[in-house]
């Protein structure tokens, strides 16, 4: 019979950490007894796809277990309805778990599972017709397996990423993938059950749900979450309550540095020992001034959602390197190559960034040739780096046509393939406009019949709150 720990949500429960007040093993039983009991569900999922759509909670690893069994849509919250709607076809999705406030953005007609009285109950609508589920307190449950089994090759998550072609490419991985990286992240940050990490980052972005979810709850930790970043109770949070470990994009530590200065630019948390950056380039100045206020590392790392998704991190075991990416994670094959050979590079030489391993991606669910390309088993990022030789790694640029804004990728030709489609508009350029804070903001050039506020308006119903533009100019 298969080690049920092979699978991410059990394994997760078998962890024995915490999510806010609750066990992990009470949530993600939770979600299996909502399978057991509503056989409604069990049929709008056979054969198809679940998608979660929730705010960082502890909701979410209630989801994922209900999702046991089929590839889980890991969808936005920031995300448009259009932007939902096109995910959920492409995936061939059941239904829907979310909660009453994001549920109005879902298409007529889904399947939906409302988690607001998670763990205790849920409400599932489908085909015009309510049913409350008692989820019980079943809990605590035993579970016993190989803690190191590798994960199945069956689909875990999906994630929508890559759309350098102008659509979104569904991103598949599997419970090896995610069990993986998980786990090297438990070795590379040196979590254990003494650790309490604050969750600052969307459990829908692979980085959060991997750094602050997976790898903290294997190692049974505490995690404490956010539904909505607010940097002055963030920094409360990690004064207050013992928080050991923080992570965040570039712009979350900005948000919290300027936090600390309005209370007096000192960071009074003596249980904090890791704080990690990944998402975006991260400036050595914000990490000269992290230190500064907290006497802490702002130790960086570097990613793909194709890859799990860390791939490269300032260890906790290593001296930390501002202005690197780091070494590879354990597990973890990074070369940089030539682009246009495939040839390795000599050290120092700068090439594109090539990851292998268990963390990497079967692939997409459709349109897999407008993805990142792969060569005997490499990922090719689309990223360029400078190798030392001791293998750590200095971010060069980019390859893929793409920039980024508060730790998300924002991918020109999608924003241009979304306007274009707007009556009256002949042409688009998308331009990035570098910031300090948000890394980027987004520059709209318009020719034709049309007015700048009505582009606007056509961008927020169509495109996630990151991809907005800050600026449009229109020429007619």
């Amino acid at each position: 019979m298969p080690d049920p720990l092979a699978l991410l949500p059990l394994a997760l429960a078998a962890g024995s950490g915490r999510v806010d007040r609750y066990e992990a093993q009470q949530l993600v039983a939770a979600g299996l007894t909502l399978l057991q009991r509503n056989a409604r569900l069990v049929r709008a999922l056979a054969g198809r796809r679940g998608a979660i759509l929730l705010p960082t909670s502890p909701a979410f690893v209630t989801a994922l277990a209900a999702c046991e069994g089929r590839g889980a849509v890991l969808v936005n919250p920031l995300a448009a309805p259009p932007e939902i709607a096109d995910q959920l076809a492409d995936a061939d999705v059941g239904a829907v778990f979310t909660v009453a406030a994001l549920a109005g953005r879902l298409p007529p007609g889904t399947a939906t599972v409302l988690l607001d009285g998670m763990p205790r109950a849920a409400r599932v609508l489908i085909d015009g017709t309510s049913a409350e589920v008692d989820l019980g307190t079943h809990f605590p449950f035993a579970l016993e397996g190989d803690p190191d089994v590798p994960g199945r090759d069956e689909e875990a998550a999906i994630v929508y990423t890559s759309a350098m072609a102008g659509r979104a490419l569904g991103a598949i991985l599997t419970h090896r993938n995610l069990l993986a990286n998980g786990r090297s992240c438990r070795v590379a940050a040196g979590n254990d059950p003494d650790d309490h990490v604050l969750a600052l980052l969307p459990f829908s972005h692979l980085f959060g749900l991997t750094v602050t979810g997976t790898a903290p709850l294997l190692a049974g930790a505490r995690v404490t979450t956010m539904e909505r970043f607010n940097p002055l109770r963030a920094v409360e949070l990690l004064e207050t309550t013992g928080v050991t470990e923080v992570v965040g994009v570039p712009a979350v530590f900005v948000a919290l540095l300027t936090a600390l200065h309005r209370r007096g630019g000192r960071l009074g948390a003596d249980a904090l020992r890791l704080c990690i950056c990944g998402g975006a380039v991260l400036p050595v100045e914000v990490q000269d001034r992290w230190y500064d206020a907290t006497g802490v590392e702002l130790r960086q790392g570097y990613g793909l959602t194709e890859a799990g998704p860390v791939c490269l991190f300032n260890r906790v075991d290593l001296p930390n390197r501002r202005g690197t990416l780091g070494v590879p994670f354990p597990g973890v094959d990074v070369e940089t190559r030539d682009p246009d050979t495939g040839e390795p590079v000599p050290g120092g030489a700068m090439g594109e960034i090539w990851v292998r391993g268990e963390n990497v991606s079967p692939g997409y669910v459709s349109s897999g040739e407008a993805g990142l390309p792969r060569h005997e088993g490499w990922l090719c990022s689309g990223d360029l780096g400078v190798m030392s030789g001791d293998g750590t790694v200095t971010f060069a640029g980019l390859l893929k046509p793409m920039f980024t804004r508060n730790g998300f990728n924002v991918y020109p030709d999608e924003i241009r393939r979304v306007v274009c489609a707007m009556p009256g508009v002949r042409l688009v350029r998308v331009r990035a406009v570098p910031d300090p804070v948000r890394e980027n903001d987004i520059a709209l050039d318009v020719d034709g019949d049309v007015t700048a506020a009505a582009v606007t308006a056509w961008c927020e119903a169509r495109l996630s709150a990151y991809k907005q533009p800050s600026e449009v100019v229109v020429r007619r």
